[in-house]
């Protein structure tokens, strides 16, 4: 045990790790705040009714989100809004002409249209 008290403290003392470890804690706090937040136009009465039962595919990946999924909570989505704006980024490039010579430009005006650099897509 005071191999591992020890061990700690040699982690601790070191600049880098500490702020390694101090910012992953954080993101984990983030990540467990945000499972508390319910998507807009859901009622978590009704949610409650339906997590009666736990067993099966949705069991499971309730599970594998931290109880994210259970509680309808904005971090369960995972990467699908990010799926979803991505699959409108293209589309837009067709309609407005601006995200049409922005994706022309290469490399940097592609970066700028998945960034979401762009401030107005009117001209």
């Amino acid at each position: 045990m005071k191999k591992l008290i020890q061990t700690l403290r040699n982690i601790w003392s070191i600049e880098e790790l500490r702020s390694k470890i101090l910012f992953t804690l954080l993101l984990v706090f983030i990540y467990r705040v945000g499972t508390h937040i319910v998507l807009p136009g859901i009622d978590p009465t009704r949610l409650g009714n339906l997590n009666s039962s736990r067993n099966g595919m949705l069991g499971l990946i309730d599970t594998f989100a931290g109880g994210a999924f259970s509680q309808a909570s904005i971090l369960a989505l995972g990467i699908m809004p990010y799926i979803s704006a991505s699959i409108f980024m293209q589309l837009m490039t067709v309609l407005v002409p601006r995200f049409q010579k922005m994706q022309k430009e290469g490399e940097s005006g592609r970066k700028k249209l998945t960034n979401g650099l762009v401030t107005s897509p009117l001209p």
